[in-house]
């Protein structure tokens, strides 16, 4: 709405309102927005939740040993509080950024998307009153659906698809494949639906995920931005430029304005859980910025902490495949340090500064080409 209201007062006024041209002012703006709004809409949802009898199911002691005593104080905190992430990012990329933009569309789309698939699975949790959901084989599939309609519009659009088809690795200055052709499908496919699931395995403690989510989102609004100025990012820094990319900056930033209000909300203890609504939109959200950003593989590094946790889900499952023992205690991998013995806050601050860790670590990369 801005960029349209900035358009129209210079062309048919001739008044040239500079701070809504900008990107970095939008962006700004887009973060303070989404984040009060997150503020306003928060309490009233969570009271709508609370009357809904929307309790979060928690697994019993026969599914996970000690699970339920560990957070049997959960039992009935309101789920599906991604819900309010969404609707405040919506509104704040409606009102600052260019929908018009297809980096900016492609995000929109998985981000509510997989936001739909979450709301789906929360919903038959609480109906069910368990915390299986829906099956994984029909998640997984709606996911990978929701994905490759993603990829195929971002690789059929003539002005996207040189720039998409093409991967980039770090230290690299050059693209390290110039045309993945149509096997750049896949690839996106299995990134996002990878991400948007170690996500959702990183929602298991108070503020875990959402704490982590604000450190890749606002990496990726720095790349993005990089990406997206030729004289920085393509002169200087010798990263790849697309001048749809800056774009992305205001989502980035609005992600993050949600992630601090949200976390308002979620901290310890928790008033409300993000649930998959959250969990699946914002992982799908951060791997379609990685790959119109082209620093997919670069999300590994930014990513680092829902890569561990993804990672320990695997390795346990592979370790009691084949060995026939449990490699940690209990997956995934925050739950081990609980019953090694760390206190809740104790667990998710330290994964906090491990995720700024890894943020910084991925934007030192861009330099070092």
């Amino acid at each position: 709405m801005i960029p349209w209201l900035y358009d129209y007062l210079k062309e048919t006024a001739g008044v040239d309102v500079q701070l809504l041209r900008y990107i970095t002012s939008r962006a700004g703006v887009a973060c303070i927005c989404s984040f009060g709004i997150t503020l306003l809409v928060g309490p009233y949802l969570i009271r709508r939740l609370v009357a809904m009898k929307m309790g979060q199911p928690i697994r019993s002691a026969d599914e996970v040993h000690k699970l339920a005593e560990l957070h049997d104080s959960k039992a009935g905190t309101p789920t599906m509080g991604g819900v309010i992430i969404v609707v405040a990012v919506m509104i704040s990329v409606l009102l600052f950024a260019r929908l018009s933009n297809p980096l900016v569309l492609a995000v929109v789309v998985v981000f509510i998307g997989l936001g739909l698939v979450g709301f789906w699975d929360d919903y038959q949790k609480v109906k069910k009153k368990n915390s299986k959901g829906i099956s994984a084989k029909t998640k997984l599939m709606l996911q990978v659906l929701v994905s490759l309609g993603a990829g195929l519009y971002l690789y059929l659009n003539p002005e996207t698809s040189k720039y998409i088809r093409e991967l980039y690795v770090p230290f690299n200055k050059d693209s390290l494949i110039t045309d993945m052709g149509i096997f750049c499908l896949p690839l996106f496919v299995l990134i996002i639906v990878g991400c948007s699931n170690a996500v959702n395995l990183t929602d298991g403690l108070d503020g875990l995920a959402i704490g982590c989510s604000i450190s890749v989102a606002l990496a990726y609004a720095a790349i993005c931005y990089l990406v997206g100025n030729q004289q920085l990012g393509e002169k200087y820094l010798l990263i790849p430029h697309s001048r749809f990319a800056g774009e992305l900056t205001i989502v980035c930033l609005a992600l993050v304005g949600a992630g601090l209000g949200f976390l308002w909300f979620n901290c310890h203890p928790a008033k409300v859980f993000m649930g998959d609504t959250g969990s699946l939109a914002l992982g799908g959200a951060f791997a379609t910025l990685a790959i119109c950003s082209k620093h997919e593989i670069l999300l590994v590094v930014i990513g680092g902490v829902f890569v561990m946790e993804a990672a320990s889900v695997i390795l346990q499952v592979l370790s009691f495949k084949v060995r026939g023992k449990r490699l940690f205690r209990m997956s995934p991998i925050h739950h081990h340090f609980e019953l090694k013995g760390w206190h809740e806050s104790q667990v998710i601050i330290r994964f906090w500064i491990l995720s700024l860790l890894c943020a910084l670590i991925g934007l030192a990369t861009l330099k070092l080409r």
